[in-house]
């Protein structure tokens, strides 16, 4: 059996039916213990393994330090490693305790922690009834080297589980451990779920936690109170600095950054196209995780919570005016927004990744969010926001603040480089300012970008009239060939009246 030490005399009697013709498996039977143990035994050349020795086999060089010196540290201070306790022995008894010493040290401080040390905080595992816990956390995406068209692509990823069934979900987030990232995603994995759980469990965010030195004055924040009872779950919080009482998420995030791992493995590449083709990729992971335990889900299911009527807000408000430059400032960002705001106060929706702007509760524009830098001014301007007043004066974009923007692609730079140089300066802006403008209609922009790659591989100037031609034939109206009608047809219906 394992951990039964073998004896002697079951080697002798195993050796005697041995030397009788009979296999290992069945003298090793026959002597009591496995065929494994008898493998071994024969490998030995038939020796009995010597017993594990309990004594010491030299006198303890610690002897007369330890009780007066070494224990009162230890008592004090339970955490003191053996290196440090050696060398304050080395320095008040030099030349008596050698640096080769150490292990022997280590090994007694071990027992004694063992036998004398304090207690150790004990981890108790518990029983998750369905339907009774979803946790929630945010993880750093960034050991995964994503990169989006070539560029290092910095995210977190908020991370959804139920403690039950493990059922998941999973979002990209573009910035920080914010209410409106942590709100949108709470409510994205509740209704893909179908379903709340009675408690939510976080650990310090602060986005959901007042987190202060007073432990007293320590609280969930507002906005986090009001989510939650908008969906009938009671907010909970793993102590401060104890990981552990969040396990069951915080465990699942080296798991589900495991797999993405390993499926962009199997991909080939960790580049992707877009922000939206990277989401899709984390879904489908996801989602195949889900799959895998969907007969625990369905049976946690039945004890999820109802879901309201609808959603709750996912996001921050700010009220601002539109400049006379037709731009808005949210969270020191310029953002460009349609001309025909300019003087109007609008509404804006901040969510984590984009801002959604209301006049009377209509929507009039959603722009992708932009995040500050510390190196220089962020701003984001669209072209096709301002190119129809440039139309009107444009000798304006030759010192335009944010000209730089108006460059959708590379052919498109290139093309005002060339005009610039073979043109006047009136001419150079008003060709340009004409062809920004065609690729500003209906989406024209990678046919425009497209034209002028090869216009530009070729050697040939660029020109807005040549520009206008690729889309005139389609906004013309079609000529239609005149009916003449036989107007005996009518005589003959009179006279058949």
């Amino acid at each position: 059996m394992s951990g039964k030490k073998i004896t002697e005399q079951q080697v002798k009697l195993y050796m005697q039916i041995r030397k009788k013709g009979k296999n290992q498996k069945i003298a090793a039977a026959q002597s009591g213990f496995c065929e494994r143990t008898a493998h071994n035994i024969e490998r030995r050349g038939f020796e009995v393994a010597k017993p594990l020795r309990h004594w010491s086999t030299r006198k303890d060089p610690f002897e007369s330090v330890w009780e007066l010196e070494i224990v009162p540290l230890l008592e004090k201070e339970p955490h003191l490693q053996g290196r440090t306790l050696l060398e304050n022995l080395q320095r008040a008894h030099p030349d008596e305790y050698p640096s080769a010493l150490l292990r022997t040290l280590q090994r007694r401080i071990r027992r004694w922690r063992a036998i004398s040390g304090p207690e150790k905080e004990i981890i108790f595992r518990q029983n998750h009834p369905p339907g009774w816990q979803g946790m929630s956390d945010f993880t750093h995406g960034d050991a995964l080297n994503i990169t989006i068209k070539g560029v290092l692509f910095e995210h977190l990823i908020y991370h959804y589980r139920l403690v039950y069934s493990t059922w998941e979900s999973a979002m990209v987030i573009l910035g920080g451990e914010s209410f409106s990232a942590l709100s949108e995603g709470l409510q994205s994995a509740l209704w893909a779920s179908n379903g709340a759980p009675e408690t939510h469990r976080t650990d310090s965010l602060s986005a959901a936690y007042k987190n202060f030195s007073d432990k007293e004055k320590e609280a969930f924040t507002e906005d986090y109170l009001a989510l939650c009872a908008h969906y009938q779950m009671e907010p909970t919080r793993n102590n401060k600095g104890v990981a552990h009482e969040n396990g069951s998420i915080e465990s699942s995030h080296g798991d589900l950054k495991n797999r993405i791992n390993q499926a962009l493995m199997l991909r080939g590449s960790r580049n992707f196209i877009s922000i939206d083709e990277y989401r899709d990729f984390i879904r489908e992971i996801v989602a195949r995780h889900n799959r895998r335990i969907h007969k625990a889900y369905l049976e946690e299911l039945g004890y999820l919570r109802v879901l309201p009527e609808r959603k709750t807000i996912a996001f921050t408000e700010a009220r601002v005016r539109v400049t006379s430059s037709s731009t808005i400032r949210v969270k020191d960002i310029v953002y460009s927004v349609p001309s025909r705001l300019i003087s109007m106060i609008i509404k804006v929706h901040i969510y984590d990744d984009r801002l959604e702007c209301f006049i009377d509760n209509e929507p009039v524009a959603t722009l992708a969010r932009k995040r500050r830098s510390s190196d220089s001014r962020v701003h984001q301007i669209n072209y096709k926001h301002v190119v129809g007043a440039l139309l009107r004066k444009p000798q304006a974009f030759r010192h335009y603040i944010y000209k730089e923007e108006l460059f959708p692609t590379l052919a498109f730079r290139e093309t005002w480089e060339r005009l610039n140089s073979q043109l006047d300066s009136k001419t150079a802006c008003k060709e340009y300012v004409k062809i920004l403008k065609e690729a500003a209609n209906d989406n024209q922009e990678a046919i425009v970008n497209s034209f002028l790659e090869k216009q530009l591989l070729q050697n040939i100037l660029p020109k807005s009239i040549d520009v206008q031609s690729l889309f005139r034939s389609a906004k013309e109206a079609p000529r239609l060939t005149p009916l003449q009608n036989d107007l005996c047809s009518y005589d003959a219906l009179v006279r058949g009246a």
